[in-house]
């Protein structure tokens, strides 16, 4: 009787939670951005937007073989070693993310100067691809190689629109894609407003920037607990493992039953852990 009002605790914290983690989303199906767009959009912000996505599949591929192999020579339990091929096939995924983060992040304190530096070029009578262009030389250095890119697309093709959609697909940034936005809309229909839409955009990303640094700086506490908290018990499961006692245990069907609702319960605790305490990211405009 008690297992079963667990398991129904269990799955109604699940039912609770699952809005959150999984939400419904409200665009229609050809709407919706495909995973390949996404996970090139991922990698671009990475720095890694010329890597194939099949070469990076073979990549997550070998290592979950590594892992599984190093699993199961350590420990010789099968679970084990199948959890850690899992987790070696999501260990790229999680790198590329995690460095997407911190680019997009480092790059939030960018994006103010960009605007600074836009306005400052279109009053001085530049046209809006020369304004663009001087962020080549004289831009942050971080984003310097993308508008480079964009000066030579635009130096060989003279189209705007086309050089615009390149340096879109380099930056891979919602910021870029509103700033870029702006200025194909000021080129295609003209006014005389552009410098004081840019300054009120400016203000805002910095106000933005300094409200999520404050907000990610006190809601770290709550991602870093939630690893902490998943990392520990299988830490020590590792270690229980190597011995030749404790492998002969797991490696019966009542320990894979135990290690793999010990997996589950994680990955979920895990993912509600930092659903909550992530702030919700912006879409890409126009991608």
């Amino acid at each position: 009787m008690s297992a079963l009002v667990g398991v129904l605790l269990g799955l109604g914290l699940l039912l609770t939670v699952s809005p959150r983690m999984w939400p419904r989303s409200r665009e229609p199906v050809a709407a919706r951005p495909r995973r390949a767009e996404r996970a090139r959009d991922v990698l671009a912000r990475a720095g890694l937007g010329r890597v194939p996505l099949g070469a990076f599949g073979l990549l997550s591929v070998l290592c979950a073989v590594v892992c599984g192999a190093l699993a199961s020579a350590m420990t010789g339990v099968l679970v084990l070693s199948v959890a850690a091929a899992g987790a070696g096939a999501a260990l790229p995924t999680i790198l590329v993310r995690w460095r997407s983060r911190v680019v997009r992040q480092a790059a939030m304190s960018f994006w103010p100067d960009v605007v600074d530096h836009l306005v400052s070029a279109v009053r001085s009578g530049l046209g809006l691809p020369e304004s663009i262009s001087t962020l080549a030389h004289g831009g942050p250095p971080a984003l310097r190689p993308a508008f480079t890119g964009f000066e030579r697309t635009y130096g060989t093709t003279g189209n705007f629109t086309v050089a615009v959609d390149e340096l879109k697909g380099r930056l891979a940034d919602p910021t870029a894609d509103r700033i870029l936005e702006t200025l194909r809309m000021s080129r295609d229909v003209g006014g005389s407003e552009l410098t004081s839409v840019l300054r009120s955009l400016g203000s805002y990303l910095r106000q933005e920037s300094a409200i999520r640094g404050e907000v990610e700086g006190r809601q770290s506490w709550v991602i870093n607990a939630a690893r902490l908290g998943v990392a520990a018990p299988w830490v020590i499961l590792l270690m229980l493992s190597t011995r030749p006692e404790a492998a002969s245990a797991y490696n019966t069907s009542a320990g894979a039953l135990l290690i793999g609702g010990g997996l589950a319960v994680s990955v979920v605790a895990y993912r509600a852990m930092v659903r909550v305490g992530r702030l919700p990211e912006e879409r890409r405009w126009f991608a």
